[in-house]
């Protein structure tokens, strides 16, 4: 019987070291980790019928356009006086105007809307979030009311529209009011503001496709709270109102979409065009838009009026409704002389 040298095998492959099985198992775990927190922290869209019935009401209001907008907006105030028409700035919605509703009503027609990609109009089917899109907006609520001409007024982004609308249609604005408004180019040795959280994060890409899928109330808090300076306005029901509009179907969507639009600042050097009557508002204290602003606008605009806000931040109509209410009643009788327009009221 031939014997076996044990020379003649080749040895068995040594058993894979743990360290070679860790290079896989800890990436993998880590992704799992990495999935699993995000699932958790990943806040749904709202249900569209429950939020309308919430911010709407029964009588909640939408205007179709061309383009498939549903554009949501109210129709307040007197019947029978001059209209004005109030755009909310970004990541807003027309509640924001309703301070303003209460006191300015009994004097004007007041209309407010929800611009695409807010509010209870939610996202568009040809998601135009440019100015031209915020345009066709105004002109689809103003066409389903017959409103041939008004009195327009913006806060921040819609400000911004407000003044964008007045160069494109000017026989159709009897005044212009500028809250806060968006637009105006540094002055000489200025920086940007630092602005707040929620806007910062939507300077980065991957920022801007986080904030489609994770959206904690806290952020919006402090998002909120870093736009105002009168913290005392900001309780829980103002937080879940911006926290709930904003997972709004398709505004989130719309946000990181508007993030990345043109917003044509070459736009600014034609302002000096505008003709009609302009009274511009800021806070003292805002911190999302240079307060100086307000004297470039005063400077560009002939015949414009400014007024400025000691101790108020980004949100004057809410902020310091009777102050601005009043700012603005006396502006539009002096410069338009409505018949037999009252006070407005406080509250």
């Amino acid at each position: 019987m031939p014997t076996i040298d044990e020379d003649d095998f080749e040895p068995l492959p040594p058993r894979r070291p743990l360290i070679r099985r860790k290079r896989v198992l800890i990436p993998l775990a880590l992704l799992l980790a990495i999935v699993a927190i995000f699932l958790a922290l990943r806040t749904p869209d709202t249900d569209r019928d429950a939020m309308i019935a919430k911010y709407g009401g029964a009588d909640a209001a939408f205007a179709a356009g061309p383009a498939g907008q549903h554009i949501h907006y109210r129709d307040q105030g007197r019947r029978d006086g001059p209209v004005i028409v109030l755009l909310h700035g970004a990541n807003s919605s027309l509640q924001t105007w309703e301070p303003l509703v209460k006191r300015l009503g009994p004097a004007w027609r007041i209309v407010t809307l929800d611009l695409p990609g807010h509010g209870l109009t939610g996202g568009t089917p040809d998601k135009d979030y440019t100015a031209d899109g915020m345009i066709a907006a105004v002109d689809v609520v103003a066409a389903k009311l017959g409103l041939d001409h008004f009195i327009l007024g913006g806060n921040s982004m819609g400000g911004w529209v407000a003044w964008r609308y007045t160069l494109d249609r000017p026989d159709r604005v009897d005044a212009l009011l500028l809250l806060d408004a968006a637009g105006m180019p540094l002055r000489k040795g200025e920086k940007a503001p630092e602005s707040n959280i929620g806007f910062r994060i939507l300077q980065y890409p991957f920022g801007r496709w986080l904030a489609t899928q994770i959206t904690p109330r806290s952020l919006v808090e402090e998002s909120l709270r870093g736009s105002v300076a009168r913290q005392d306005i900001v309780d829980d029901a103002m937080i879940d109102r911006y926290w709930e509009l904003l997972r709004f179907p398709g505004n989130r969507e719309a946000t990181a979409l508007r993030a990345r639009i043109d917003r044509e600042p070459a736009m600014a050097d034609r302002i000096g065009e505008i003709k009609a009557p302009t009274l511009i508002l800021f806070g003292k204290e805002d911190r999302l838009i240079n307060p100086t602003a307000a004297q470039t606008f005063h400077e560009r605009i002939a015949g414009s009026e400014v007024v400025l806000f000691d101790g108020i931040g980004h949100l004057p109509m809410e902020e310091a409704p009777d102050a601005t209410a009043k700012a603005i009643a006396d502006f539009l009788t002096r410069r338009l002389a409505p018949s037999a327009a009252p006070a407005p009221e406080s509250r």
